[in-house]
């Protein structure tokens, strides 16, 4: 159980201010009453001008929501940086090696490292994929690991994303939303950069196309449409990288080819980022009535002429129940300890854990296998009686359905609220491009928060975001 006061990433615990927050420090001690207000108020103009918003699925409303933004940067220096991202990169060279494994000889689970019935039995499993190798036997070419701090020189990895994760086009739009706003602020600093993440994103697509795609291979975004939640950032990162943003009826097979409709007629598309998910990606392998994908192309991707980024089958590897092996699968096939921990997870599937876990449920963080966006989970210390009683009839029901995790003291960020500037949990997700290198851009996106004591940080469940600076030696 970890169980102890936040951490806060801007002052010691004598009230002194850590070396990274020294200059922002002074800097807010510098500004006018209404400054911060101010810039709040500019920032929130900026994101309603260029139309960053997001869907809460559930909602009364009906209507796209603007993401909160934050005015006050998170800071993370050189040194610590240096260790998360050796951490991250051993973590992506795993689990891409655990897939690669489990879609050909599962040495893991013949030599009893991961029972067998969690994978060939989870639904995230993708059989079509057996004895499959893509492009540089890479499998997960996008990846967001979902990172809390708790101390000074200690993190946790909270999840894995490597379905489709999102949230990078909010990194880069708060971004420029800083240099708009404090450009001043900038000056004192030597922030490293995370505008290059669209141009290493084209880079690692190029890597991974097919042999015969040439010098110049064709790109496209494949979004399920304008009402996904995240099709702002489908359109933003297709146009950042010049590339096509495509739905599935704007694509066809022909000849074992994938080609899109254009105005001048039919053109090659070597390289999909596809942003929908596997059951909607092909009628005919997968699920006959989507209407959001493209008949044959499974087919087309599997003779080695076409790559999808991410690989169909990824989300094996960030399913909850899964994450609680990754410690044993970076020893499996890097013969390496894990530099990043876990958090301690319980298996409801085992009696003993399932019962401590009904006892004290009051202190403890449900989450759903396939959960994702905050939905369909417990934070029991903020939750209800009858909320707490719901949950215990469905880990009864489906103990194979739930992790459960104990509530984590998340470090605390300074951020702007109605009453001034006050600690905010904060979480990171750093994002990881996989190809010819692997490519961690130097910060990634910090959800806060920002209601007092709350510690989900999703956008969906009320949370904002920060621009996160990672300084240069």
């Amino acid at each position: 159980m970890i169980d102890k006061s936040p951490f806060d990433e801007m002052y010691n615990a004598d009230g002194s201010v850590r070396d990274p927050y020294i200059v922002l420090d002074q800097w807010l001690k510098e500004q006018p009453a209404q400054a911060l207000s101010l810039m709040a108020s500019d920032a929130e103009s900026i994101f309603r001008k260029l139309g960053i918003t997001f869907a809460v699925y559930g909602s009364n409303e009906g209507v796209e929501k603007l993401i909160p933004f934050d005015v006050i940067p998170r800071i993370i220096s050189a040194q610590e940086w240096r260790k998360l991202s050796k951490a991250i990169e051993q973590r992506v060279r795993a689990l891409n090696a655990f897939l690669y494994d489990i879609y050909h000889r599962q040495e893991i689970l013949k030599a009893g490292r991961i029972p067998e019935s969690l994978i060939l039995q989870n639904s995230a499993f993708c059989p079509e994929m057996m004895g499959l190798d893509p492009a540089r036997g890479v499998y997960a070419h996008i990846i967001g690991v979902d990172i809390v701090r708790v101390g000074p020189d200690e993190f946790f990895v909270l999840a894995d994303n490597l379905r489709t994760p999102s949230g990078v086009s909010y990194m880069l739009e708060d971004r420029e939303a800083m240099l708009q706003l404090a450009p001043e602020l900038f000056q004192r600093f030597k922030v490293a950069p995370v505008e290059t993440y669209p141009e290493n994103l084209r880079r690692t697509m190029k890597s991974v196309a097919p042999p015969n795609a040439g010098n110049s291979p064709n790109l496209v975004v494949l979004t399920p449409g304008i009402h996904n939640s995240a099709y702002f950032e489908h359109s933003f990162l297709a146009d950042q990288m010049g590339a096509e943003l495509c739905e599935g009826q704007d694509l066809f097979v022909d000849g074992g080819k994938v080609f899109m409709r254009t105005t001048m007629g039919p053109e090659r598309v070597d390289v999909i980022y596809r942003r929908i998910d596997d059951d909607f990606l092909d009628p005919l392998t997968f699920r006959p009535d989507s209407m959001l994908g493209v008949p044959g192309l499974f087919d087309a991707y599997r003779a080695g002429h076409v790559t999808l980024v991410n690989a169909p089958g990824t989300s094996i590897a960030d399913d909850k129940a899964v994450y609680t092996y990754v410690p044993e699968i970076i020893e499996f096939y890097l013969g390496e300890k894990p530099l990043l921990k876990n958090v301690p997870t319980y298996n409801c599937t085992d009696a003993s854990q399932r019962a401590y876990v009904l006892e004290h449920i009051a202190e403890l963080v449900i989450k759903e296998v396939h959960g994702s966006g905050g939905y369909g989970m417990l934070v029991g210390p903020a939750s209800t009686k009858a909320r707490r009683d719901e949950f215990k009839k469905k880990i009864a029901a489906r103990p194979d359905n739930y992790i459960v995790q104990p509530t984590l003291a998340l470090s605390t960020c300074p951020t702007f609220v109605e009453k001034g500037i006050a600690p905010r949990h904060v979480d990171l997700r750093p994002y990881v491009l996989v190809g010819d290198d692997i490519r961690i851009t130097l910060g990634g996106l910090t959800r806060v928060a920002l209601k007092k004591g709350s510690l989900v940080v999703n956008s969906s469940q009320g949370g904002g975001t920060k621009d996160t600076w990672v300084l240069e030696d």
